[in-house]
């Protein structure tokens, strides 16, 4: 490759974004897109509502490998693994011995499940869905758990976001799920008190279960050979076909950490999201641009358009403005756009039988609004209130 390309590692939505949204600036700049898997092209928030859609891991898949580098007029390696990334020599070296020269190197590396360190004779058989392997794996799970038949009863580690949103999607499965956390509430970071009871007592009435203020210690295979046997942090046990993890993610950053990039939380980046190392960027979930990470569609594409703008010649500075996050649950729509982290205030909350609406209000000033949460048919009002909100970046 020239040494004038731009190359992409990651093939997710940043990666594949930033590419189109540089070759929309620039038809001519050689770029190199290397995955570590198919390279395929798909929407990772598909995943957590898939089921529910009939969907499959093949179907899922928008644009195979090769018709993404026919429309990005780039060279996609599938299945290749970065071992290496040298900042001096400006190059990148795969497992299998290649060295790819970079122009500019961007890092879309994503993020990996955090683990939970398990004990009994079945914790290794606790899944996770992160990308569209995983929900290969997940899918064909829940058709052969039970002795070789459909699951019937999942447990779900975490009631944030992606917990609740696949509990939701088990639900049309017919499946019971069960979501357990340490906490006292659902998304309990995200939604006042009311709306998380809102959204639970909707789950419940769907067929959800939840246990709260305990953790999963164990995982044992059942005694009769069928299923599994959970043991929880309070001494109580469990019986569940499946195990899916959903507790949070962490910044794929080791491979940036290894070639003297900054590493914080994630691969830590400036407003143009630019990393330590000269020629050498990064966005999407393994960044971090100005302390703040955020796992989200909205930011990532956000991140992209000014990503490629610098790249071709015109630094730009990423600006978030207010960016409501949808919860795919079906049983309660809900869209949250979370104040400032730390921010002094209260929320005011109008529930009425259709609909709750929250406004997070600035503790100094009751009319300047920092944040807010809808559901039901209050969704509707969903961008005139993020006109409202102040943005994270501006």
């Amino acid at each position: 490759m020239s040494e004038a390309s731009v190359v992409i590692i990651g093939s997710g939505l940043a990666g594949y974004n930033v590419a189109r949204e540089l070759r929309k600036l620039d038809a001519q700049v050689p770029i190199t897109v290397i995955s570590r898997d198919h390279a395929g092209f798909y929407s990772k928030p598909m995943l957590s509502n898939a089921l529910a859609g009939k969907k499959t891991a093949a179907t899922l898949v928008m644009k195979a490998a090769e018709k993404m580098a026919a429309e990005i007029n780039a060279q996609v390696l599938a299945h290749s693994t970065v071992r290496q990334i040298d900042t001096a020599t400006q190059t990148v070296t795969l497992a299998n011995g290649d060295v790819v020269h970079y122009r500019d190197l961007v890092l879309a590396t994503g993020a990996d499940p955090i683990r939970l360190p398990l004990e009994g004779d079945a914790a290794s058989t606790v899944l996770s869905v992160n990308d569209l392997d995983d929900f290969a794996l997940f899918a064909e799970a829940l058709d052969t758990a039970a002795g070789g038949q459909p699951a019937r009863k999942v447990a779900i580690l975490g009631a944030g976001l992606i917990g609740c949103e696949f509990a939701n999607d088990l639900l049309a499965r017919d499946i019971e799920p069960t979501v357990i956390d340490l906490a006292d509430r659902v998304l309990n970071r995200l939604l006042p008190p009311t709306a998380s009871a809102r959204l639970q007592a909707r789950l419940e009435a769907a067929g959800a279960r939840f246990r709260f203020g305990t953790g999963l210690q164990r995982v044992d295979r059942a005694a009769d050979g069928m299923g599994l046997a959970l043991t929880l942090s309070d001494g109580s046990t469990l019986a569940a076909d499946l195990v899916l993890s959903a507790i949070g993610l962490r910044p794929r950053a080791a491979l940036a950490a290894e070639a003297g990039i900054q590493v914080n939380r994630g691969i830590v980046v400036d407003r143009k999201l630019a990393s330590s190392a000269p020629h050498v960027f990064a966005l999407g979930d393994c960044a971090e641009v100005e302390g703040l990470n955020l796992p989200y569609v909205l930011p990532l594409m956000t991140q992209a358009r000014a990503l490629a703008a610098t790249l071709t010649g015109t630094p730009t500075a990423v600006t978030y403005p207010a960016m409501p996050v949808v919860v795919k649950t079906p049983a309660l729509p809900t869209v949250i756009c979370p104040p400032p982290a730390g921010a002094p205030g209260n929320w005011l909350v109008n529930e009425t039988e259709d609909g709750l609406e929250a406004r997070f209000t600035d503790a100094s000033d009751p009319e300047r609004l920092l944040g807010f949460v809808l559901q039901g048919k209050a969704v509707s009002q969903r961008q005139a209130l993020a006109s409202q909100a102040p943005g994270l970046l501006s």
